[in-house]
């Protein structure tokens, strides 16, 4: 009786000791699967050439002055990269004008009034611009932005080299496919644009 009676307790004791391990191995297997699944929520992969490329949510405060240089930048190459096409001019303002308001409208139909378009087309120039900076102030809603580049204007007898320097705001609006920064340029206005020197072609 009394080996049966020890048997009995030591039974209970092991199982006791069995239960009690395995609601703290379900309690840290269930700890370390919310936060491994906290930890992928902020991660996102991103199929490249082939590659993934890992990339991490952030707050989109944290990412304004990198895409507000990267929208202004878009809107500029867009705006003033022409070739004597009248679908590659049509294809890049029409690109430049989702990117900002009636504004940019205003100076691309006073250039097209001018004849400047077709002037382009007739002939056979190109035109390129390379973006020096771009001073995004973030301090102040809606941020202030001011652009410096340079553009190049390929004629068949000569190559123009201009300054060009403009400014404006801008402002948050919804993310498209046409947008994919979520801003909107308003108040855009050319502060310089000038010769800066002319070479010849041979």
């Amino acid at each position: 009786m009394k080996n049966i009676d020890s048997a009995f307790r030591y039974i209970r004791g092991f199982t006791l000791l069995v239960i009690v391990g395995c609601i703290i191995i379900c309690c840290y297997t269930l700890y370390k699967s919310f936060t491994t699944v906290t930890l992928m929520q902020d991660r996102v992969y991103i199929l490249a050439n082939g590659k993934a490329l890992e990339a991490y949510s952030s707050e989109r405060k944290d990412n304004v002055p990198v895409e507000a240089r990267d929208h202004v930048k878009s809107f500029h190459r867009y705006f003033f990269t022409l070739d004597p096409d009248d679908k590659v001019i049509k294809a890049n303002i029409t690109k430049a004008l989702y990117l900002a308001d009636d504004s940019a409208k205003h100076v691309y139909d006073d250039l097209k009034e001018n004849g400047y378009y077709s002037g382009i087309i007739s002939g056979n120039i190109s035109q390129t611009i390379t973006i020096d900076s771009i001073q995004i102030g973030v301090d102040d809603y809606p941020y202030r932005f001011k652009c410096f580049a340079k553009q190049k204007i390929i004629r068949s007898t000569s190559i123009v080299n201009r300054s060009l320097i403009t400014e404006g705001n801008l402002r948050n609006v919804s993310r498209s496919d046409n947008n994919s920064h979520g801003f909107l340029i308003e108040r855009w206005v050319t502060l310089e644009n000038k010769d800066l020197s002319v070479e010849n072609r041979k």
